[in-house]
């Protein structure tokens, strides 16, 4: 009797923790408006007993499906997923898809679930083989895109993890968002194969497009920011529960010069930044087109603008440098700093090595030797370096056909991460 008491205990304390989920009041009113002006007049004992068991009916059965969508989050991934999509999977948004293929090695593939917005979609899925999956980081599973009605969502990044005994890999992956007329939905994926040929597969799956996740902000912004050699457009933003995305274009010449040109683009929230979580770009014969991607906006949302604090710049130099007074002191170039660290004439020409911070790409570049001019020809092994206040020291050598030392080195200009401080308000509809 102490244990059916402590179990009774137990099960009472576990239905006290669990809420009903929101749509519930909306449900039982609708239901209640709809229903007919109830008359009063007396029942008998039979039919009380009757009406009590269908409540219970009507209870119990209600509280299956409560129990079911909280029984819906998506296991075993925590360790892999941001604090935002935990947030959302413990709120049961995701949907469970448990389809299976089994690889040729053995390993068996199963697509746990997927969570799905205007602006992702995000798989979960799980490798496992009691065998060991020996190289994990690179297994034989290598999903492409997802297609399904006006859908053709490629694949845009990944993360995995393996268990201590690497039996078991979960991963999540990111795909471009589906379309919310889809109702079934294929995983595109390749093994290799003999002769280093890859090999399609494909796995569909049931899609409920109903329980994707609703838009919170998407509206166009429409505003332009001019840089040094050209203008940015900042043209959208859609904000999901799963993250904010900026897309526009830009006409920049010398944007594909720095690597993180789009890193110093800031979106401010309520007066506090949101963090970036990535970047992307790419071209066609329409222009260059970007994309931003920050974490969700808070709630509720306030205010908001895009601040441009660095991006891509350009400095004209036309600086002449003695490389015989060359040394430890660095050259100043408009605030930046250049060492010059070694000159040497080699069998495969002039090679002077310098070092700048990781952001400055010179422009123009070469090297006097007596009465005559020689032009870079290429760079060669360039590595970085950290120095005790965290500042990256990019160092390369610069390579000149020429067999006779030289006696300057020119510099016409330099790209660098400029500060513009430009802020673009985004008004909230």
């Amino acid at each position: 009797m102490d244990n059916i008491e402590k179990r009774l205990t137990e099960e009472k304390r576990r239905l006290n923790t669990i809420a009903a989920p929101e749509e519930l009041e909306a449900r039982l009113r609708s239901a209640l408006d709809g229903a007919a002006p109830a008359r009063t007049k007396r029942i008998s004992v039979v039919w009380r007993a009757a009406a009590a068991a269908i409540l219970l009916i009507v209870i119990f059965g209600y509280n299956y499906n409560a129990f079911a969508f909280y029984g819906k989050k998506l296991l075993g991934f925590d360790e892999l997923i941001s604090s935002t999509l935990q947030e959302l999977n413990d709120q049961g948004m995701g949907q469970l898809v448990d389809r299976k293929a089994t690889l040729s090695d053995g390993t068996e593939l199963t697509i746990n679930g997927i969570m799905t917005d205007a602006n992702q979609l995000i798989l979960y899925y799980t490798l496992m083989n009691p065998k060991g999956i020996d190289n994990w980081s690179d297994p034989p599973f290598k999903p492409s895109k997802i297609t399904g009605f006006l859908t053709n969502s490629h694949l845009e990044s990944g993360v995995s993890q393996p268990n201590e005994g690497q039996t078991e890999v979960k991963g999540t992956i990111t795909f471009e968002p589906v379309s919310p007329f889809a109702k079934k939905l294929t995983l595109h994926y390749f093994e290799p194969g003999e002769n280093n040929q890859l090999i399609d597969h494909a796995l569909s799956f049931a899609y409920d497009p109903n329980q994707a996740m609703q838009t919170e902000v998407k509206q166009s912004i429409g505003k332009k920011a001019q840089v040094d050699k050209g203008t940015i457009n900042f043209q959208s933003i859609t904000a999901t529960p799963t993250m904010t995305m900026i897309e526009g274009s830009l006409n920049v010449d010398n944007f594909d010069r720095l690597p993180r040109a789009l890193d110093g683009i800031e979106l401010i929230a309520n007066g506090v930044p949101v963090e970036m979580t990535g970047s992307g770009h790419g071209s066609s014969i329409r222009g260059r087109k970007f994309d931003l991607r920050y974490n969700p906006l808070p709630k509720p949302l306030k205010s908001l603008e895009l601040v441009m604090k660095e991006f891509a710049g350009y400095q004209q130099l036309d600086q002449r440098l003695p490389l015989a007074s060359a040394g430890e002191e660095p050259f100043t170039l408009e605030g930046k700093e250049l060492w010059v660290k070694k000159v040497t004439v080699t069998a495969q020409g002039v090679e002077i090595t310098i070092a700048t911070e990781e952001d400055v790409l010179l422009d123009g570049v070469s090297i006097e030797t007596q009465g005559e001019t020689i032009s870079l020809r290429t760079t060669i092994g360039q590595i970085e370096t950290k120095l005790e206040d965290g500042t990256i020291l990019k160092e390369r050598t610069l390579l000149f056909d020429s067999q006779a030392k030289p006696e300057y080195l020119r510099i016409k200009g330099m790209h660098y991460m400029k500060e513009y401080n430009v802020v673009v308000d985004i008004p909230i509809n």
